[in-house]
């Protein structure tokens, strides 16, 4: 398996003014060295939203788009909500329906709804355009998700909700059409409600409207939900998630492609508060990629899946056999870690540890078990994490990607390896979590079958 040490190193270069420390490298490790400032910078640089390129942010930025999700939404243990998307995708969904937490016929838990979104655009719904910030998934049922008006409750966030009464083009999608997936509406309108301990406490309706995502690109008849809260609150301020899973009715199904464009890219900002990343549709094709052959599953037919062929640490191979380690990864956004079968995870675990000896070791955060604490060190040291796909593509995340730090965008505090084992009801599966794909732009070349790798996109 070829290093990935050089492109890195280079991703690294270029992060160094924004960190106040620099880099090199020396035997398969990267080094960071402690220079005056190993925080993040204080002022916000989002990119230019033009050309349907729409600027990413992360919640807790307070540059973020829906304004002020930062300050109220805490850093909680990613594991958390990584275990509850996980058990949402493939657990058992009986233990949601008994929680009575569902949408009957489209088995939405609650935690996905509105607000659990990491990374936020902004776009605009109806006619005349309302634009509203929200969040964006490649992992759903194959629906839109739209907070609307009326809502019930003291939380509702009135300038985070889409007034469905203010759109001239807003259409209503007839009960028993074949754009409604509901099989247990009744009336006139696609709709289903949302009980908890007998209540109701949210409507969803199924719409068409008009989306725009920026000056230059709109959508005509785009379908989503719109949700109507009473007394149900959700996470954050962000007013929804767009679909851009393989569902027909996905925004990424309604984009127009030629042979020289692709349908989706993302790059996800880093661990600074103040990056900034993007979120492009019908872009031309980059020119300096690396592919990896997109798969199907039969199970889960809307979610985008590689082949996990190779797995090195410091540019050696993970002693695991390829029968043993070639498995379905899915490219997943809402989890943060990525996860690895248990006997993967063990080897890249134990070769990880050979590398970082020297260091204070901490206690386990969570579900991460290898935790160092670099308070007081003048550099850190950490070896390359290379993971590789069927079809040649390789995903080499940089230092805060491979760590996760406790206190965020600071490389000198305790930071543990941001993978873990799968849990037992998602067995067979690899996930590879949004921490791992930041920085790094990842496009999705559907027409072509394959997803793709651009380093260093949006430091």
């Amino acid at each position: 398996m070829a290093s990935g040490i050089p492109s890195l190193l280079f991703c690294l270069l270029l992060a160094a003014p924004h960190l106040g420390s620099s880099y090199h490298t020396n035997g398969g490790k990267h080094f960071v060295v402690r220079s005056s400032d190993s925080r993040s910078p204080s002022t916000c640089s989002p990119v230019p939203g033009d050309g349907g390129r729409l600027p990413v942010m992360h919640r807790l930025s307070p540059c973020a788009p829906a304004s002020g999700a930062g300050a109220g939404s805490g850093q909680s243990m990613p594991s958390i909500s990584d275990a509850l998307r996980l058990r949402a995708l493939f657990g058992d969904s009986g233990d949601y329906k008994k929680s009575g937490v569902t949408i009957p016929s489209i088995g939405t838990p609650l935690q996905s709804l509105p607000g659990a979104s990491e990374y936020h655009v902004t776009v605009g719904y109806g006619t005349p355009v309302q634009r509203l910030a929200v969040g964006f998934d490649t992992a759903t049922v194959g629906a839109t998700l739209l907070r609307c008006e009326p809502c019930a409750g003291s939380r509702c966030g009135k300038k985070h909700l889409f007034d469905p009464s203010r759109s001239s083009s807003l259409a209503q999608i007839p009960c028993g059409s074949r754009n409604c997936p509901l099989s247990d509406c009744s009336g006139p309108s696609c709709t289903a409600t949302l009980k908890k301990k007998g209540a109701v406490v949210l409507n969803a309706t199924f719409v068409t409207d008009t989306l725009t995502v920026s000056r230059s690109v709109a959508v005509d008849d785009f379908r989503f939900v719109c949700l109507e809260t009473r007394g149900a609150s959700t996470e954050g301020r962000s007013s929804g998630v767009l679909d851009l899973s393989r569902d027909p009715h996905s925004l990424a199904s309604r984009v127009v492609l030629s042979p020289d464009t692709v349908a989706f890219s993302y790059c996800l900002p880093s661990a600074f508060p103040y990056s900034a990343g993007f979120l492009s549709f019908g872009a031309t094709r980059p020119n300096i990629v690396s592919y990896a052959t997109l798969k199907s599953k039969a199970s889960h037919p809307n979610l985008y899946f590689l082949r996990l062929v190779g797995v090195s640490v410091g540019a050696v191979d993970i002693p695991v056999p390829p029968q043993a380690l070639a498995g379905d990864a899915l490219m997943e956004l809402h989890t943060t870690f990525t996860y690895l079968q248990p006997k993967v995870y063990a080897a890249l675990r134990d070769q990880f540890r050979g590398w970082m000896g020297q260091y204070p070791v901490a206690p386990p955060y969570g579900e991460l078990d290898t935790c160092y604490n670099f308070t007081g060190q003048s550099s850190v040291g950490v070896p390359a994490v290379e993971l590789t796909f069927e079809g040649g593509a390789g995903l080499e995340p940089g230092v805060q990607q491979t760590m996760y730090f406790k206190d965020r965008g600071n490389i000198f505090s305790v930071g543990c390896l941001a993978f873990a084992p799968v849990p037992p009801h998602a067995r067979g599966i690899t996930v590879i979590g949004s921490l791992a794909q930041a920085t790094t732009e990842v496009v999705y070349d559907l027409r072509g079958g394959k997803v793709g790798f651009v380093t260093k996109s949006c430091l």
